[in-house]
């Protein structure tokens, strides 16, 4: 008991780094591959790093496992909770949880089985949203002027479509090449029709009309790029109609739900975008010559009925016997009507001649003369009234002006004194020496010129008040 006691105390010392250190190297060189099969549980998304964290659990065990950003960008098939994978990576230790884990290179479903579960319920997750109802369907352009076509540009699906298109209506076709099958499948096929769309009609390359995106037959696994999201999610959006080409017959994929039309096969899409050139023609021709016809006919058919009718008209002479009846009678009465209306008139105009004869006029002349002396007579008192009238006022007013005129003042002694321009002066202070002045007395007017007195002009250069004196000189 006290050797095995010795032994233990003998034993060397570690830090528990060292010891997960060691622990590590030992789980990596056991397990430096391998591949895992497991049930997805507690997957979120990617983590805000970009690192995806999730666990792979069976009926008795589970795992961590963890795919860094750089790897779940290149992965084919992306976690989703609950699907059965295999898992291909590294197994190795997070020594701050004294945890093994998974690092995953690879990830794949873990059979057709998964796979078709996979897709059954992202199916009913996007018909959920109304992505497949039948109500968003467009109908496809009967001549598109431009066709799209999204798909490989050297598999024999574009060579197929082009030929077929040459067959029945040759078109512009404009092709976005794109990887049919692989990771980055599905972002190229969304692209591509999110890059068509965002095409404005009359720029330098023109808008289509429709686009086709086609792929030739495969597995599952081939065409899984045509069931992600992403690719069903931009066809929804796409304004353009949209033909589904993608593999045989047989094979199905959620694009084909989304789009407006569903091909069989991409020489098939071909055929439903365009029609046949030659049948085009011959079915234009055949409706002109109907079209030609058909009017013929109706010519014809509007003829014989002009026809009918005017064998349902009466005869001419039919129709204008009863008018000349009416002229010939009316001609008859004619002369006569004339004679009485001349002879009335006649005696309408002797009437009047009476009424306006030389003594009826000379009557009213001297009719209006009288009237006319009466009038002058009458105006003439009334004009002496009125001079009389006016005649007394202005004496009147004459009088009074002459009461206060200013000459009854100058009679009495006063003098009224104006300047140059012939304005009184009222006071001394308006006029300067030298100023010119006019003064009219009683009996007549006399010039003057101010010597001094009143209040000088400023003169340039001289004083107020110089130069004062009398106001005749």
């Amino acid at each position: 008991m006290a050797a095995s006691t010795e032994a233990r105390t003998n034993l060397p010392e570690v830090t528990v780094s060292e010891l997960s250190a060691a622990l590590k190297r030992t789980v990596e060189e056991a397990y430096p591959y391998v591949r895992l099969r497991g049930e997805i549980s507690g997957y979120k998304g990617p983590h805000s790093s970009g690192h995806v964290y999730f666990s792979l659990k069976d009926e008795n065990a589970r795992i961590d496992a963890v795919i860094w950003k750089g790897m779940f960008g290149r992965l084919r098939f992306k976690p989703e909770e609950g699907l059965e994978v295999v898992a291909t990576g590294k197994i190795t230790t997070y020594p701050g949880k004294s945890a093994y884990q998974i690092v995953i290179d690879a990830l794949e479903p873990a059979g057709i089985g998964a796979l078709m579960a996979l897709l059954e319920e992202r199916k009913k997750k996007l018909a959920a949203e109304g992505l497949f109802d039948d109500s968003r369907k467009k109908p496809l352009p009967y001549l598109p002027r431009v066709i799209a076509v999204v798909t490989s540009p050297t598999g024999a699906v574009i060579r197929d479509i082009l030929h077929r298109l040459s067959d029945r209506f040759p078109r512009p076709v404009l092709v976005w090449p794109v990887r049919v099958q692989g990771e980055t499948s599905a972002a190229e096929v969304a692209a591509a029709i999110a890059g068509f769309n965002a095409l404005r009609p009359g720029g330098a390359i023109p808008r289509p009309d429709v686009i086709i995106v086609a792929r030739g037959g495969g597995s599952l696994e081939d065409l899984w790029g045509f069931n992600e999201e992403i690719v069903v999610r931009a066809a929804a959006a796409s304004a353009i109609p949209l033909v589904s080409a993608v593999g045989h017959e047989t094979d199905f994929t959620l694009l084909d739900l989304v789009a407006d039309r569903r091909a069989p096969t991409p020489t098939a899409a071909a055929e439903m975008v365009v029609p046949v050139r030659a049948e085009l023609i011959a079915l234009i021709g055949d409706r002109a010559l109907r079209l030609a016809a058909s009017i013929a006919r109706s010519i014809e058919r509007l003829r014989a009925e002009v026809r009918g009718l005017a064998r349902g008209l009466p005869a001419a002479d039919a129709v204008l016997a009863l008018p000349r009846q009416r002229l010939d009678s009316l001609g008859e009465r004619l002369p006569r009507a004339l004679r009485a209306n001349a002879h009335v008139h006649r005696v309408r105009f002797e009437r009047a001649t009476g009424r306006h004869g030389p003594r009826a006029l000379r009557a009213q002349i001297e009719r209006a003369a009288e009237r006319s002396r009466t009038l002058a007579e009458r105006a003439h008192r009334a004009f002496r009234r009125v001079v009389e009238k006016r005649r007394a006022r202005w004496e009147s007013l004459a009088g009074l002006l002459n009461a206060l005129g200013y000459q009854k003042v100058l009679a009495r002694g006063f003098a009224l004194v104006r300047d140059a321009a012939g304005d009184p002066i009222r006071s001394a202070a308006a006029v300067a020496a030298g100023d010119p002045l006019d003064i009219e007395l009683a009996d007549g007017r006399i010039g003057a010129v101010v010597t001094g007195g009143g209040t000088p002009r400023r003169r340039r250069g001289g004083r107020d008040g110089e130069g004062q004196g009398s106001l005749f000189g």
